[in-house]
């Protein structure tokens, strides 16, 4: 991993250290692409020789699908990434290709510091030193520019930025940056934990390359003489995009969830009621089958990502009290209810009144400040369906014997 303060003892002194005053230091910004990784957008350092005209572009992103294991070690949470220096004329083409807006802001750094930042980017580069640890959050291609550019300011970047917030959190950010997928926008908010509701400042969010170019612009830095002026120099839209912009903030669809699932439950205890009718028998069971397979599933799935991997911002998910592995053990019950004289069996009844009490669980601890997750689309939308399981397995009791 890379330590932000030991550049002296990571690498040996190269001739480029030497003097700075022909190169120039610029960040470019991309903008979201269509596909799922490209949707925070990206970024990437250029260094170019004034004298030669020759420029690299440092690129803390690249990932290999044919890496060995890469898929197992993407579901663990151990990703390495790496840094590669390309050719901007051979690299940029490919972001307009795929409808990306691209800007770069020139910045304003001394010679010592121009020289500084090339000759690590440089050693960095090298095969040898080119891997790090990916973390989606804390580790990606964005907080990896910054950390290397506030290290060559001396921490003036994270000193103007590490206190104000705008009380965004990363379950934020990334549900707005993932709406144009809403299906996976939803997998992902399931999936993350409390960790994820954490009020970031300005030098956290800056895991979103977007906000990092937006608040570059308000960051003060110092000449050779000591006089104070903007670390960005100047800023040109080099491609503009083809592709819709994310939205600002991110959806709020708590009360759509509610509707949802109070209507959802009504229409299950009305089939439920009618169910000595097959035309309601068959829906009633299979929905109750499905729903039951996929919160069982969901909830095994969350538990082996807090147990079993190192995906930090997946631990300690309440939503485990709503997709609830207990739901499995309803399966057989579910798939029973096909047939015309189905009763459930104690057990059956008893597993769903546990699953419902740990659904109304997850509502109730929100008045605990133990309990920060912001996990009200999730309540809303599936302790309804919870409660109506209950109350259905409950109709389906067999009378009590006296």
């Amino acid at each position: 991993m890379f330590a932000a303060g030991s550049w002296a003892q990571t690498r040996p002194e190269t001739a480029s250290e030497q003097s700075g005053a022909d190169l120039e230091v610029s960040l470019l910004t991309f903008g979201p692409g269509e596909e799922v990784w490209e949707r925070f957008g990206h970024n990437a350092i250029e260094i170019r020789d004034r004298v030669s005209g020759e420029a690299l572009l440092y690129n803390y992103g690249i990932f290999d699908f044919g890496q060995e294991n890469f898929f197992l070690n993407f579901a663990r949470g151990l990703m390495t990434y790496r840094i590669a220096a390309g050719n901007p004329a051979d690299e940029l083409p490919m972001y307009v290709a795929e409808g990306r807006w691209i800007v770069e802001q020139q910045l304003n750094l001394i010679p010592a510091q121009r020289a500084k930042l090339a000759a690590f980017l440089e050693w960095n580069a090298k095969p040898e030193n080119a891997l790090y640890r990916y973390d989606y959050f804390r580790a990606n291609c964005s907080t990896r520019v910054r950390d290397v550019l506030d290290t060559a300011l001396d921490g003036a970047i994270k000193a103007q930025t590490i206190a104000p917030s705008r009380g965004f959190t990363y379950r934020m950010d990334a549900d707005r940056l993932m709406r144009p997928d809403p299906a996976v926008m939803l997998a992902m908010d399931a999936g993350l934990g409390p960790f994820a509701d954490q009020r970031l400042s300005y030098w956290d969010e800056f895991f979103v390359p977007m906000e990092f170019m937006r608040h570059l612009r308000d960051v003060k830095v110092r000449d050779e003489t000591g006089k104070p002026l903007p670390l960005v120099a100047s800023e040109h839209t080099l491609a503009s995009a083809r592709l819709a912009d994310p939205p600002a903030v991110a959806p709020d669809w708590v009360w759509r969830a509610l509707g949802t699932g109070i209507a959802a439950a009504l229409a299950l205890l009305m089939l439920a009621r009618l169910r000595n009718r097959a035309w309601a028998r068959g829906p009633f069971a299979a929905t109750a089958s499905l729903v039951t397979f996929v919160l069982g599933l969901g909830g095994v799935v969350l538990i082996a990502l807090w147990t079993l991997t190192d995906h930090v911002s997946a631990w300690r998910n309440e939503n485990i009290l709503l997709f609830n592995p207990l739901c499995l053990l309803l399966l057989p019950c579910w798939l029973g209810a096909f047939r015309a004289h189905w009763r459930p069996s104690p057990f059956a009844w008893r597993i769903g009144m546990a699953v419902a009490f740990c659904a109304a669980l997850a509502f109730f601890v929100k008045v605990f400040p133990a309990f920060p997750q912001d996990n009200r689309f999730w309540i809303a939308l599936l302790l309804p369906l919870h409660l109506a399981f209950a109350i259905a397995l409950t109709f389906g009791r067999p009378p009590a014997r006296v």
